[in-house]
């Protein structure tokens, strides 16, 4: 692993105006997603700031860094329907207590003998919707606590699962020991255990060595800026985050009158008129994008009281809107 932290940036921070929007972010590999963070709010004076999603520190790929009022957005950018995209590489025959070639091997053994034939009905048995075991070491909790936490401290970790979809998952090239595959997901989902689960169907058992993470709805990596990049050049930094709106684009928008846009930042509800939505009419429990009249997004809306009405989810109004 190259464990090298990218530079960039000064120590005691550049004076930068509060952002309200998304920044695509290229993490490298080797730091956390926690410690690229850090140092975005440091050096570019982001009090605000929040991410869809980490990435492991081996990892390197798309990171949705959320700033200011797009802080309030992270649950709707991490549905299960909103699809992440990973290529990567697989090493058979080595099991590590961490899942990945980060942690500790536990077994190692001859893999040499599996054949593509294998591996490709290993691949297509992941696809659909499944439980999946949570790695022991990872940020999910258990009583309050990290699962990483308790297995550093030689706690045993008990064992949990969540539901995940895989959409897609293919072997593009298997050579000894070795197996690159793309993966298509439900956000959520984590490639270590995907890796733990193929070895356990081969029978040799597995381990994740490279992860890159080329898309995360709705952002591909092509649109994501290095971490060098964004702290060396602060002047530029607004250039690079886009806005709310971008980052929900399938979301229906109302843009609303001044009276309308009042009663919202009261947290009244508006009446529901399908004739302003260019898009199908909403189902109840629909989301919506209210507009203000500047056009800067004013909250987050669902559609309640049998379609009749637009309640107001989260308010994004601290802005100038």
């Amino acid at each position: 692993m190259d464990a090298k932290k990218p530079r960039g940036g000064r120590p005691d921070g550049h004076a930068v105006p509060q952002q309200n929007g998304v920044l695509v972010l290229r993490k490298p590999r080797g730091p956390s997603s926690g410690w690229c963070l850090g140092r975005i709010k440091q050096v570019l004076s982001q009090k605000k700031i929040g991410h869809a999603g980490t990435l492991d520190p081996m990892a390197e790929g798309v990171l949705i860094v959320l700033l200011g009022q797009a802080t309030k957005i992270s649950a709707f950018l991490m549905e299960k329907d909103s699809r992440k995209v990973y290529s990567g590489i697989i090493r058979l025959g080595v099991e590590t207590d961490t899942w990945d070639a980060e942690g500790r091997i536990l077994s190692q053994q001859a893999a040499d003998h599996i054949t593509r034939a294998e591996v490709d009905s290993a691949f297509a048995a992941l696809a659909g919707l499944s439980e999946q075991e949570v790695p022991p070491y990872s940020a999910a909790k258990h009583e309050g606590k990290p699962l990483y936490a308790l297995a550093r401290k030689g706690v045993p970790v008990p064992v949990r699962r969540k539901t995940v979809l895989i959409f897609r998952a293919e072997a593009e090239l298997v050579g000894p020991s070795r197996i690159r595959f793309r993966v298509t997901c439900s956000s959520g989902t984590y490639i270590r255990s995907l890796a733990h689960s193929l070895g356990k169907r081969l029978g040799c058992g597995a381990m994740l060595t490279e992860l890159v993470r080329e898309y995360s709805h709705p952002y591909p990596l092509s649109m994501a800026h290095s971490l060098e990049e964004v702290l060396c050049e602060p002047e530029r930094f607004a250039q690079k985050v886009t806005g709310i709106a971008e980052a929900l684009p399938h979301w229906p928008k109302i843009p609303l009158s001044w009276e309308e846009a009042g009663l919202v930042r009261q947290g009244r509800s508006l009446p529901h008129d399908p004739a302003r939505l260019a898009e199908d009419a909403c189902a109840p429990g629909g989301k919506l994008l209210l507009l203000a009249p500047s056009g800067l997004p004013l909250a987050l809306a669902v559609l309640t009281d049998g379609a009749a009405r637009w309640a107001v989810m989260r308010g994004l109004w601290n802005q100038e809107a």
